[in-house]
């Protein structure tokens, strides 16, 4: 049969050997011309399992450690006990009492208004029609309405890193909110799976940043890519770097760049040429854009979230600082309002606490 013969693997091969002729196997020569571009076998269908399984692979992984979770949203968790004290009790001539301080439980953690008042009517609903009939049914209904929130249109918290090698991977959001320290955990992240990483400088302006990515680089094993000279541009550093990642085989470009805020138009601008820059080393990069947002901000990373997806378009989030804060809601509400889903959640100092995000991991660990 055809499909096994050696003229055909050869001719997948992008080329035909040379004792198989175009007479020997009775093929019009215009049948065998191999037309397709040879990058189009560099991105074949077994670099893209490579990249499907890693993302599947630390997302599974991360249901191993469920206790850094757990421990990581300590501070919400105990904001949230009181529903526990609400409902040990629960009689239905106490709905009205018990369901507005369970409102305002779910306030004070940052749950947003929107989505707090949905949750509670939606209970009281199912309360009043006898759906409900316990104190533990109403927690186990609690859960389940956040879940569903989360779920729904957080399907794709596993990194998506496309077909190409090398995956391209932007950092971005504003000073102060632990990129550079998130780009270097998850380097560590990945490079614990096999995976060959590169890391790109790009945050030209804070002179520190540099140095501060050259020691994570130092830490993981990883390679890097600086400034040469001190006006550089990021979109040039970024440049050099993806094409040296693509001539030397690197799976993936962990690009940094500079802080900013949402507010400063000319340094937002500079991401949409970083941006634009990397895509015509790579076509498609970056594959992902992820924004760090400062847990401890709570409902006031959301406007900044807004401003930076509607400049270069975020494709996940990593929320950072989790371990100190108390308002572990906030991480319902970016997803609820944005409709972008969060990877990653720093559960505290160490390496390994940059979790891949898991739902009900999360649901469980503030709700326990």
């Amino acid at each position: 049969a055809m499909s096994s013969s050696p003229t055909h693997l050869s001719f997948l091969a992008g080329r035909l050997s040379p004792p198989f002729s175009s007479e020997r196997v009775g093929l019009r020569p215009q049948r065998v011309e191999v037309r397709i571009p040879k990058s189009r076998f560099s991105c074949s269908a077994g670099q893209s399992g490579f990249f499907s399984r890693l993302g599947r692979l630390i997302k599974e992984k991360a249901k191993s450690d469920v206790e850094k979770v757990f421990s990581g949203f300590s501070k919400t968790r105990e904001n949230l006990a009181v529903i526990d004290e609400l409902l040990l009790f629960w009689n239905l001539a106490e709905t009205d009492r018990v369901l507005d301080e369970l409102e305002e439980a779910l306030l004070v953690s940052d749950f947003g208004p929107k989505i707090t008042v949905r949750i509670v009517e939606r209970l009281r609903d199912d309360i009043m029609s006898g759906k409900l009939k316990s104190g533990t049914e109403i927690k186990d209904a609690l859960k389940g309405s956040v879940l569903e929130m989360l779920a729904k249109k957080n399907s794709k918290t596993e990194l998506q890193l496309g077909f190409r090698k090398p995956a391209v991977v932007m950092i971005v959001g504003v000073n102060g909110g632990g990129k550079t320290t998130s780009l270097g955990k998850l380097a560590h992240r990945l490079k614990n799976e096999g995976t060959k990483v590169l890391m790109a400088a790009g945050d030209t302006f804070r002179a520190a940043a540099s140095d501060q990515l050259e020691i994570w680089a130092e830490r993981t094993g990883c390679d890097i890519v600086v400034a040469e000279g001190e006006k550089a541009k990021a979109a040039t550093v970024l440049t050099k770097a993806v094409k040296r990642g693509k001539e030397e085989g690197y799976d993936i470009v962990l690009c940094d760049t500079s802080g900013r805020l949402h507010t400063n138009f000319s340094l937002m601008e500079e991401l949409i040429a970083c941006k634009k820059a990397v895509g015509k080393v790579v076509s498609g990069a970056p594959n992902e854009i992820l924004l760090v947002l400062d847990g401890n901000t709570g409902l006031n990373m959301l406007p900044q979230a807004r401003e930076f997806n509607e400049i270069v378009g975020i494709t996940g989030l990593i929320l950072t600082k989790l371990d100190g804060s108390a308002r572990g809601g906030c991480v319902v509400s970016v997803v609820e309002e944005l409709g972008i889903p969060v990877k990653f959640i720093g559960v505290g100092e160490a390496v390994e606490d940059l979790q891949p995000f898991d739902a009900e991991a999360f649901v469980n660990a503030i709700f326990s």
